[in-house]
C-alpha cells in the first residue's frame, strides 16, 4: 500500500499547518526510485512537522531528511535495481519531497550504498544525526586532534548527534565530556554511551570572557549561539571545533580570540550538501566503529502516523537519543 505524510497550509489566511496521512504518492525529482522501508526523526524533520519556514522550504512537502530503502528503478550508473541504498539530507524534507512516504525519487550523487554492517533499520536509526556525528569526528581526526591531547566537547550530548558523537569518540579512545540540561535525568545514559564526564549546559549557555581557562582539545557542537562562543573561549591552543547545529539560535557573538591568541579553528559541518567522498568516508567510520548494540539501546520506533507528536515531543525535549520512522507500519 502506498503512503505519504504531507505537511501543507491549513488554509490561505495564516501560517498554521497540518500533516495528512495519504494513500497517494508524492514524489521528488532524481534517478534513483526506491522503495522506502525507513526513515528517522531528526530536529530538522521536527521543524518541518510543524511548517517553520526555516525546514520547510515549500508546501504542500512530504518531511523525512533521511531515506533507507531499495532501489527500483536506475537511471544511475552507481546502483541496480536491488540495490539496498541510504541518504541523507540532498534536500529530501526540505526544499523536495523527502522519506516519509513508502516510495521516493533520490539523486544518486547523495546516495550512498547501505553498508554491509548495518540492517536498513540500523541504518535509518543512524539517519542525518549519526552521519552528521561522523562527519563531526572525522573532521577533528582530519585536522590532527588525536585521543592524548585532552577532553573533547561534545554539547547538546543527548540528542541525536552528541549521542552517536559520544560513542564514537569513546570507541575511538577519545575522552568525551557531555554537555546536557538534564545532568540528572540522562546523566547515566550518557555515561553508558561512553561520556567521562557530564557537565550541565548551564556552565556554557549564557555570555561569558572572551578568552577562558583551556579545557578542551576538541569539541562537537550541535547547539550554536553562547554555547559555541564559550566553547570556542574554552578550547585549547591548535584545538578543533567543529560546529553543525543552532538548537540554542543562529547567532556567533564572539570575538577573534581563541583564534589570534590560541590558533583554535572552527571547522563547520554540512550534512545537507556533503560531497559524495564525505558521505562515503563517514558511513565506512560509522560501519567500523559503532556498536550496534549501543544504537539499539538508544532507539525507539514510530510509525507515519505517530510521527507528528514524536516531533512534537521532540521539540519540547521529552526525548533522547534516536528516533526511527517504519514509513510501512
Amino acid at each position: 500500500m502506498n503512503r505519504s505524510l504531507i505537511v501543507n497550509k491549513s488554509d490561505d489566511t495564516d501560517d498554521s499547518v497540518n500533516t495528512t496521512l495519504t494513500d497517494e504518492l508524492h514524489l521528488g525529482e532524481g534517478d534513483l526510485l526506491i522503495d522506502v522501508t525507513y526513515s528517522s526523526l531528526n530536529y530538522k524533520d521536527a521543524m518541518a512537522l510543524r511548517g517553520d519556514k526555516g525546514v520547510a522550504r515549500t508546501l504542500p512537502l512530504v518531511p523525512g531528511i533521511d531515506a533507507v530503502g531499495t532501489v527500483v528503478e536506475s537511471d544511475s550508473e552507481r546502483f541496480n535495481t536491488g540495490d539496498e541504498v541510504v541518504i541523507n539530507g540532498a534536500g529530501l524534507g526540505e526544499f523536495r519531497h523527502g522519506g516519509y512516504a513508502t516510495q521516493q525519487r533520490i539523486p544518486s550523487e547523495s546516495t550512498v550504498a547501505l553498508p554491509a554492517a548495518f540492517s536498513a533499520r540500523q541504518a535509518a536509526a543512524i539517519g542525518t544525526a549519526g552521519f552528521t556525528a561522523a562527519l563531526s569526528v572525522d573532521a577533528l581526526r582530519e585536522q590532527g586532534v588525536e585521543p592524548g591531547d585532552g577532553d573533547i566537547l561534545v554539547t547538546g550530548a543527548t540528542g541525536g548527534v552528541g549521542s552517536v558523537a559520544i560513542h564514537l569518540l569513546k570507541r575511538l579512545g577519545y575522552t568525551a565530556a557531555a554537555s546536557t540540561g538534564r545532568v540528572e535525568e540522562h546523566g547515566d545514559y550518557l555515561r553508558e554511551l561512553g561520556a567521562a564526564e557530564v557537565i550541565d549546559r548551564a556552565e556554557l549557555s549564557e555570555q561569558g570572557k572572551p578568552l577562558q581557562k583551556s579545557r578542551w582539545a576538541g569539541v562537537v557542537d550541535a547547539v550554536g549561539s553562547h554555547t559555541l562562543v564559550n566553547a570556542l573561549a574554552q578550547t585549547r591552543w591548535g584545538g578543533t571545533v567543529t560546529a553543525c547545529g543552532l538548537a540554542q539560535g543562529p547567532d556567533l557573538q564572539g570575538t577573534v580570540l581563541p583564534f589570534i591568541l590560541r590558533g583554535v579553528k572552527l571547522v563547520g559541518i554540512n550534512s545537507v550538501d556533503a560531497p559524495l567522498e564525505l558521505r562515503e568516508r563517514a558511513w565506512a567510520t560509522l560501519a567500523e566503529h559503532l556498536d550496534t548494540d549501543v544504537l539499539e539501546a538508544m532507539t525507539s520506533t514510530v510509525t507515519l502516523a505517530d510521527v507528528a507528536a514524536a516531533g512534537a515531543d521532540l521539540m519540547a525535549g521529552r526525548s533522547h537519543g534516536r528516533t526511527v520512522v517504519d514509513v510501512r507500519g
